[in-house]
C-alpha cells in the first residue's frame, strides 16, 4: 500500500510541474523560466523536479511530448469531417501547421523545442505520427489513388514537410501572413503524389 502510495504521489507531482512548467515556458520562454519559482509555485522542490525529470531539459522534454501529443489529435479532430482518406491526410497536415499560430505551441514545441531538445523529428511523438501516415499512404496505394511509390518515403516526406512547415511559421517576422504562403505550398507538394490531377481547395484561413 505504501508503495503504491509513493507511485501516486510521484506521478501527482509530475502532472504538477509539467501543469506549471507549460505556463511558465509559454510567458517568458524555457530560458528565462526559474526552476525555483516554478517548483515553490506548486508547492514542491527542486529535488522533486530532478528526481522525476533529471534536469531542466528533461522537465522541457516531458511537455513538449505532451503537447505534441494534443497536437495529433487536434490535428485528427480537425480533419475528422474531411471526405476520404486522402483529404483527411492532407487537412491533418494543414492542420498542424496552423498549430503555429497557437502562442503556448510556438513558444515551446516549434522556437525552444528544438532549440534545446534537438531535432524534432526524433522526438517521441513524431514516430507515432510518421506510423499512422505510413499507414494510411498504404492503404491509399493499395487502392490506387496513389501513384506507386515506397509508403515509408512519402510518409516521411509529408511529416517532414508539415513539420518544417510549422517550423517556419514560427520563426518568420509575421507568421499570420506566413500560414497561408506555407499552406498552399505544402498542399500543391502533398497533392503531386495523388494518381489523378488533383488539387486539394482545402483554406487556410479560420
Amino acid at each position: 500500500m505504501a508503495a503504491r502510495r509513493r507511485a501516486e504521489t510521484m506521478e501527482e507531482n509530475r502532472a504538477k510541474l509539467i501543469k506549471a512548467a507549460r505556463k511558465a515556458f509559454a510567458e517568458k520562454g524555457f530560458a528565462a523560466a526559474s526552476m525555483d519559482e516554478l517548483t515553490a509555485s506548486v508547492g514542491l522542490t527542486r529535488g522533486a523536479l530532478y528526481h522525476n525529470f533529471g534536469d531542466k531539459k528533461g522537465l522541457l522534454a516531458a511537455v513538449v511530448n505532451q503537447i505534441d501529443g494534443e497536437m495529433a489529435q487536434r490535428a485528427k479532430s480537425a480533419a475528422a469531417t474531411a471526405g476520404d482518406d486522402w483529404e483527411r491526410l492532407l487537412a491533418e497536415g494543414v492542420a498542424y501547421i496552423k498549430m503555429a499560430l497557437d502562442p503556448e505551441v510556438r513558444r515551446i514545441v516549434l522556437l525552444d523545442g528544438p532549440a534545446f531538445l534537438g531535432d524534432p523529428s526524433q522526438w517521441p511523438g513524431q514516430n507515432s505520427c510518421f506510423e499512422s501516415t505510413r499507414q494510411t499512404l498504404t492503404t491509399l496505394i493499395e487502392r490506387g489513388e496513389l501513384k506507386p511509390m515506397d509508403a515509408a518515403a512519402a510518409a516521411h516526406l509529408l511529416n517532414s514537410a508539415a513539420l518544417n512547415a510549422a517550423l517556419w511559421v514560427a520563426a518568420s517576422d509575421d507568421p499570420q501572413q506566413a500560414l497561408p504562403k506555407i499552406i498552399d505550398v505544402f498542399t500543391r507538394l502533398a497533392s503531386g503524389l495523388y494518381a489523378h490531377a488533383f488539387l486539394s481547395d482545402t483554406s487556410a484561413g479560420e
